[in-house]
């Protein structure tokens, strides 16, 4: 089904595939009748190419990007725009659209959501930028249908920003990389590896594109075969797919980790871009005769069947045929590793599910810019017709992804063979993706055409004793689980006939409601506060010396953003960086605000000019233990108890196995930075996004070898000369444990890092660096 090669491999004429090795050379040569040179064969991928055209460095080690186009959602633009604003914007240089799919209900908090767009929509008109409405279309469907263009690179605050199906090269980024965007600045990284995802043969009837993602997603998660590479599909079978199908897969690449992907273009994608009337941002995309890749993905599309992704990992996959013959073995199995995760802090059951040796699900959804689109839905409609979902506890519930698609759903009656199913359509809207919709009953299961299943990402609330569970799946097996009121069925099991959907877009809707600036800014719109809006707080520069203390301790095998700061109910109060830091590690440790909290309070004493040690007593007897072989430490500290901010400085550090899968959110570090963090310690960060985060909030992204750590919870940190360290590029850290009986050295890096992002560093944080640079 799905093969992995070892090492790299030369693709020749964009149809043959040969394995590097020692014979490779000569094979390349007898089918091409020209000796290869690797180098040059790596420029010859579609993703060097568009990187090579967007990168202003001159140097294609070292690329310095500048995108064509942005976008974001209503909870990220706010924090974006504050932060771009405490910059000195002007004016949006490229342009910049602003969707509001996220808090599109509007039903927390009072006015704070809805303050929150129409802080959008004013700054869409003082700036220059586009605003989408509530419920017209999520962010990457308005982006497909009106943004995306071949060749082209487009930048969202979104990890799911992915357009490569239409030639265009997107990346999912924490919102200070837009922000540099926004004031003129790149996207700095070094040259990506290009893995090459070569596909044959064609899907067989019932199956869609999330079964096809999750099974290369299963294949490449847990070996991080694709980490933080461009993922490129080539090959004969990409003809066999339609642009909706290939979109649907594409979205969920960014389950892999990699950083971004791109496919082969041709005349379906061509029809796309008619449909849309934007033919003209069509562009043919192949590699030349003859690329190599740093890795290659071989998929027979044929083999493929309907798959499932169990709680709590997209990569946790199963055919559903495999789950089904082995039930009882899997749910358990599935239970055991959630305990782990959940910390035992609730019961999870999902054997209790099972009855006469079915597995009846409680829940049903089809929703956004995984599972929202026109062919996905139309293929639900003809699975379900003639059925009924029933009246016991099962529901399905179908968000179409933009109001586009709606329309025409409801142009050619499949909207409404659904809704006589007993199901409901909704708008388009996020919520189930992040947890802010359908909410299922405590305990119960959900089976969802969306793009993530991390713990309590569907809306339970663990620390109110509350957890629910989603497993991913695509579309048509969620209908043909409906049509057999809430069995798991695969969808291969469908015995009907899917019928051939010609799609109309109708641009009115989006003409008729969608703010357009055209580029045009006007400085004299007055940007709407509400009262949840706040400043990011001020943050100093890095002290020539550091004492943080470890607040939380993690050991899970991954830690995900939404383990780091809540997704949900809670993202309503992103607009708020202080009120939203309350929330951090809530869900996953509790205690950690407290601790951090407790620690800040000697910063914020040395930042007042106040005494730290009267603010925490506590470290008296620690900077004591330091004193005595650190000078530096009783340089800093002055008989009255205050401190020289610029040699000392406290604050916290949490240690997590591998910190940072899943969204793009900077607050997930942002939410650290304004409670006292200074550093994350890790043995490897999950995603480059997350620590690029870190780095744009003036944190240090601390890598320590795997093994027993040297430090525990609550134990106090000294990193003697850190400021110098950064300055002078140091390939290592020695940092100490403070002990009662002294200080125990032990040895940190701090990766690659751009001579950009050391001053960011150094300045503490993406603000003070445009300030300090002007």
């Amino acid at each position: 089904m799905i093969t992995l090669l070892e090492g790299g491999a030369w693709l020749v004429n964009g149809s043959q595939v040969i394995p590097d090795g020692p014979e490779a050379a000569a094979a390349v040569e007898a089918a091409t009748g020209k000796k290869p040179d690797k180098a040059e064969a790596k420029k010859e991928t579609i993703s060097y190419g568009i990187l090579e055209s967007h990168n202003t460095s001159g140097n294609m080690e070292n690329l310095k990007i500048r995108f064509d186009k942005l976008t974001s959602h209503d909870i990220t633009f706010v924090g974006i725009i504050q932060t771009a604003r405490a910059s000195g914007l002007t004016k949006f240089p490229i342009p910049y659209v602003l969707t509001n799919c996220h808090n599109s209900l509007c039903a927390v908090g009072g006015t704070i959501n809805e303050d929150d767009h129409m802080f959008g929509l004013t700054c869409a008109k003082k700036y220059g930028g586009v605003y989408v409405p509530p419920h017209q279309a999520v962010i990457h469907q308005f982006a497909r249908e009106m943004l995306a263009g071949g060749g082209k690179m487009i930048l969202g605050s979104d990890s799911h920003t992915r357009y490569g199906a239409l030639g265009t090269m997107a990346m999912g980024e924490g919102g200070p990389e837009l922000v540099k965007q926004l004031l003129n600045q790149t996207y700095d990284i070094k040259m990506p590896g290009v893995v090459g995802v070569y596909l044959t043969g064609e899907p067989v009837k019932g199956v869609g594109p999330q079964d096809v993602a999750l099974a290369i997603i299963g294949a490449v998660f847990k070996n991080g075969y694709v980490k933080n590479k461009v993922m490129e599909f080539v090959g004969p079978g990409v003809a066999s797919l339609s642009a909706d199908f290939r979109i649907g897969i594409d979205v969920m690449t960014t389950e892999t980790t990699c950083l971004s992907s791109i496919w082969v273009t041709d005349d379906k994608i061509e029809d796309f871009y008619e449909i849309h009337g934007r033919k003209d941002e069509f562009k043919k995309l192949v590699p030349g005769q003859t690329a190599y890749y740093d890795g290659m993905i071989e998929v027979d599309l044929s083999e493929i069947r309907p798959m499932i992704a169990m709680p709590f990992h997209p990569s946790n996959t199963y055919t559903i045929d495999e789950l089904n013959a082995n039930l009882m073995d899997i749910l358990h199995d599935v239970e055991q590793k959630a305990q782990v995760s959940l910390d035992g802090a609730v019961e999870y059951t999902l054997t209790d599910k099972v009855r006469d040796g079915k597995f009846y699900v409680d829940q049903g959804i089809i929703a956004g810019c995984a599972g929202g689109g026109f062919e996905n839905i139309c293929a639900a409609a003809d699975i379900l017709k003639g059925h009924y979902i029933g009246s016991d506890a099962f529901t399905l519930s179908v968000y179409p992804a933009s109001m586009p698609i709606y329309m025409e759903l409801i142009k050619n009656g499949a909207a409404a063979t659904i809704l006589e199913t007993g199901a409901v359509m909704k708008t388009a809207f996020c919520g189930p993706c992040f947890g802010a919709g359908d909410t299922p009953a405590n305990n119960a299961f959900s089976i969802r055409h969306s793009t993530r299943n991390f713990p309590n990402r569907e809306g339970s609330k663990l620390q109110s004793g509350q957890i629910a569970s989603v497993a991913l799946m695509d579309a048509r097996s969620i209908a043909a689980t409906a049509a057999n009121k809430g069995v798991l069925t695969p969808a291969t099991e469908f015995d009907g006939e899917f019928g051939k959907y010609k799609y109309h877009f109708d641009s009115n809707i989006y003409a008729n409601r969608v703010f357009d600036s055209h580029g045009v800014a006007d400085p004299s719109v007055e940007i709407h506060f509400g009262p949840n809006i706040k400043d990011w707080p001020a943050m100093c520069a890095l002290p020539e010396n550091l004492l943080l203390r470890v607040v939380s301790e993690i050991h899970d095998p991954v830690t995900t953003t939404d383990e780091l700061i809540p997704s949900g109910e809670t993202s309503s109060y992103r607009s708020n960086p202080l009120g939203l830091a309350e929330f951090t590690l809530s869900r996953k440790d509790p205690a950690y605000v407290g601790l951090a909290k407790d620690i800040q309070k000697a910063q914020t004493a040395v930042m007042e000019g106040k005494s730290a040690l009267e603010a925490k007593p506590e470290l008296k007897a620690v900077l004591d233990t330091v004193k005595k072989q650190f000078s530096q430490a009783a340089d800093a500290l002055k008989e009255d108890g205050t401190v020289d901010q610029e040699l000392l400085g406290f604050g916290s550090t949490i240690f997590a196995v591998k910190p940072g899968d899943g969204s793009a959110r900077e607050q997930a570090a942002s939410c650290q930075k304004v409670l006292g963090g200074w550093a994350n310690i890790a043995n490897e960060y999950a995603t480059k996004r997350y620590r690029s985060n870190l780095i744009n909030w003036g944190m240090l992204p601390f890598v320590i070898e795997e093994g027993d750590l040297p430090f525990s919870n609550h134990d106090y940190l000294f990193f003697p000369d850190i400021r110098r360290a950064v300055q002078e590029k140091a390939p290592s850290i020695t940092a100490y444990v403070v002990k009662e009986d002294g200080l125990v050295p032990f040895t940190l890096t701090l990766g690659d890092l751009t001579d950009e992002e050391r001053q960011i560093i150094l300045d503490g944080c993406l603000i003070n660096y445009n300030r300090v640079s002007g």
